[in-house]
């Protein structure tokens, strides 16, 4: 492994900035670049990380080579013109606090105004790291760029330092998710829960997901399921020394993009059949209660033909949200066995976001609704719920587990 000082040695030589290209899938066109730190030597060329992460190495030296590099990229960016989109620069929280604490300046700004470059072409990425001080003066700091024009990044969400209290005060205009977790959610259900929360909350403060370091066809198809905008890895390009054509990967997102549309209609048309049979057979089951009452009777009756399906538990409500049947749920490894827990009458799910919703939708409509596939709270598995109006006054609930091999 090489050591600072013969870093500092190859970057006397050799710094350059190389560049990313970021993807938008609106447009399926490049939307911008992030400027990365390389050095160039004999043996090949090499990221300048291990330069910024070594602790032995000086703050001033590394805020020296972070601006002298910032400059290079901002003279070649500027040099481009318009057509190459946006910049991305990785800016650490303590550099941008101190910088401006000490001198009330900040070098990125008189750096724009130099090269002629809109504010609003610029993304300051504000990266993973520990920030000690009040979160409150980050943001007044951050503020400065935002009131200038430019686009606020946070990186690495949901790594260790880029916590909700960072997200909230800084509100960003996009939300970087850390590349490992995306990996992990390949085959465990809670960190693809987490990362749909993500895009929940970009929703919910109007920012946009990026997701990093997508390789493979099955990267991009995950970054699809949780709600990206934008992506950015190796599957499209790595750093490079050059800006590329704007459409260059166009066909390989449309490919993408349609693999992912064919497979959600099959679904959907799939689940939309699922709940057109459930309609029929809960109209069928209602009118042969012939005046009995009992919404426990009326499940029961059901049961029967729902056994080759995947349905995992049913229940029914009032349109006020009270449970007023037993839970049936399917017995584990019992066929066709159903346990009736009569416990669960009584409650109240009128507190679920989804139920005032479904309810209302529901009044005076002779079809079902399938929802869209959710983790269950007891089993932790990926399911969905066909709701069906009964008898004017009630709702039926049938879980059923998600057969189209969502997450």
């Amino acid at each position: 492994m090489r050591n600072a000082d013969d870093m500092r040695q190859d970057m006397a030589k050799g710094l350059v900035p190389y560049y990313q290209p970021i993807l938008a899938l609106d447009t399926r066109r490049i939307m911008g670049y992030e400027a990365l730190g390389r050095v160039r030597t004999e043996a090949g060329v090499r990221s300048i990380g291990p330069f910024f992460a070594d602790k032995s190495v000086p703050m001033a030296e590394q805020i020296q080579v972070d601006r002298q590099l910032r400059e290079m990229a901002f003279a070649k960016f500027a040099a481009a013109g318009p057509d190459e989109g946006r910049l991305f620069i990785n800016l650490k929280p303590s550099w941008i606090y101190q910088t401006f604490a000490m001198t009330g300046e900040l070098p990125t700004l008189r750096l724009l105004d130099k090269y002629d470059i809109d504010p609003r072409r610029v993304v300051i990425e504000v990266t993973e790291e520990s920030f000690l001080d009040p979160m409150e003066q980050l943001r007044s700091v951050i503020d400065l760029y935002r009131n200038q024009g430019c686009l606020i990044a946070i990186d690495d969400v949901g790594s260790g330092f880029s916590n909700m209290d960072r997200i909230a005060q800084i509100q960003p205009h996009i939300l970087k998710i850390d590349i490992h977790m995306l990996k992990r959610s390949e085959s465990h259900s809670g960190y693809y829960g987490v990362l749909r929360s993500f895009s929940m909350l970009a929703d919910q403060i109007g920012a946009s997901l990026l997701v990093e370091g997508v390789e493979t066809e099955q990267d991009m198809q995950r970054a699809i399921e949780i709600g990206a905008r934008y992506l950015q890895g190796y599957l499209f390009a790595p750093a490079e020394a050059e800006f590329r054509a704007s459409g260059s990967f166009a066909p390989l997102i449309e490919e993408g993009l349609d693999r992912r549309r064919t497979r959600m209609r099959q679904a959907e048309r799939y689940w939309s059949s699922e709940a057109a049979k459930l309609r029929l057979a809960v109209d069928a089951a209602w009118e042969a209660m012939q005046g009995e009452r009992g919404s426990d009777t009326f499940i029961e009756r059901l049961l029967p033909g729902l056994t080759d399906t995947s349905c995992i538990r049913i229940y029914m409500c009032s349109y006020d949200g009270i449970q007023i049947s037993s839970n049936y749920q399917r017995a584990s490894g019992e066929g066709d066995a159903w346990l009736r827990q009569p416990a669960f009458k009584g409650l109240n799910w009128s507190w679920r976001p989804y139920f005032i919703p479904i309810s209302v939708e529901l009044v005076g409509r002779p079809r079902a609704m399938v929802s869209q596939a959710y983790t269950d709270l007891d089993s932790f598995d990926r399911i969905r719920t066909i709701s069906v109006p009964v008898g004017g006054s009630y709702i039926l609930f049938l879980d059923a587990a998600d057969m189209d091999g969502e997450r």
